[in-house]
C-alpha cells in the first residue's frame, strides 16, 4: 500500500457507504463497503470541533488530506466516516449522534491526536486483517506493563464480546491491528512493538482510557451462524438446504 501513488491509491478507493457522489450516480455504477486493514498510515491531529445537532463535525490535519476528496472513507480512530470537505492540510467528517453514543469519538478534543487509514484499494495489499471500521464497543484500559522492548496494554471489555476473541486472534483497537496475546473473561492483553507505539494515538494510552474495540469480522459471521443459521428455516434457506444436515 505504501508503494502506491496518491492518484492511483484515489482512483480505486472504495466509498464508506454505497452512497455514489452525484456524477457517479448519473453512471448507475454498484458500489461496495469500505475495508481497512488496520495498518494505520498516519496520525493525524484534530483541529477543530464544531456542533452538528446531536452529532458533531471534526476537521482534522493530515500529510495526505491533498490527496482525498468529498465521498471518501478515512479510518478515524478505527471508525470509519466520510469525507465532507478536504483542502490541502485539512480534511472535515462529520459523525452523527449514534456514532458518538458507541464510540469514542465523543471524547476527542482539539489537538488530540487520532489513528488515521484510508480505505485499502482494489490493487492493495492486506497487511493486517480485515477491518469494516463499525465499531462493536469500546473497551478501557486497565493496566500498562513497560517491558524490555514492549508495552503490554491490558483491556477491559463487555462480557457479552468474549465469543469474539480467540488466543492469538486479531482485534481492532483504536483501528490498529492487534494479536489477543492474553485473554480471560472481561480482558485481554496486547503487545505493543516500539514501531507501534511511535507511529500511532498508543502513547496517549493510560489506565481509564476508553478505545473502540472491533472484533475480527470473520469470527464475528461464525459465531452468528453457530447460534443462529443452523436452522434453515430462521435463516431463511430452503427446506433441501444441505446445511439441515449439519
Amino acid at each position: 500500500m505504501a508503494g502506491l501513488s496518491s492518484r492511483s491509491y484515489n482512483r480505486n478507493i472504495l466509498p464508506c457507504v454505497p452512497y455514489p457522489s452525484a456524477t457517479e450516480r448519473g453512471l448507475n455504477k454498484k458500489y461496495a463497503f469500505a475495508v481497512f486493514t488496520g495498518i494505520v498510515e498516519e496520525t493525524g491531529r484534530i483541529v477543530r470541533i464544531e456542533p452538528l445537532g446531536a452529532g458533531r463535525r471534526l476537521t482534522i490535519r493530515a500529510n495526505f488530506a491533498d490527496a482525498l476528496r468529498p465521498d471518501q472513507s478515512v479510518a478515524v480512530n478505527g471508525v470509519c466516516l466520510t469525507v465532507v470537505e478536504a483542502t490541502a492540510s485539512t480534511f472535515t467528517v462529520e459523525v452523527v449522534a449514534e456514532t458518538l453514543r458507541k464510540t469514542t469519538l465523543g471524547y476527542l478534543a482539539e489537538g488530540m491526536p487520532v489513528n488515521l487509514e484510508r480505505a485499502l484499494p482494489a490493487t492493495g495489499r492486506l497487511d493486517g486483517h480485515f477491518v469494516q471500521g463499525h465499531v462493536d464497543t469500546t473497551g478501557e484500559v486497565i493496566a500498562v506493563t513497560k517491558e524490555t522492548t514492549d508495552r503490554l496494554y491490558r483491556i477491559r471489555f463487555p462480557r457479552a464480546f468474549r465469543p469474539y476473541l480467540i488466543p492469538t486472534g486479531s482485534i481492532a483497537i483504536d483501528g490498529i491491528s492487534l494479536t489477543v496475546a492474553r485473554l480471560e473473561e472481561e480482558t485481554l492483553t496486547v503487545a505493543i512493538i516500539p514501531h507501534t507505539f511511535r507511529k500511532t494515538n498508543v502513547p496517549t494510552w493510560k489506565p481509564g482510557t476508553p478505545v473502540n474495540l472491533e472484533f475480527d469480522m470473520i469470527g464475528k459471521y461464525v459465531v452468528n451462524w453457530l447460534m443462529h443459521g443452523r436452522d434453515p428455516k430462521a435463516a431463511g434457506l430452503r427446506s433441501s438446504s444441505p446445511l439441515e444436515n449439519i
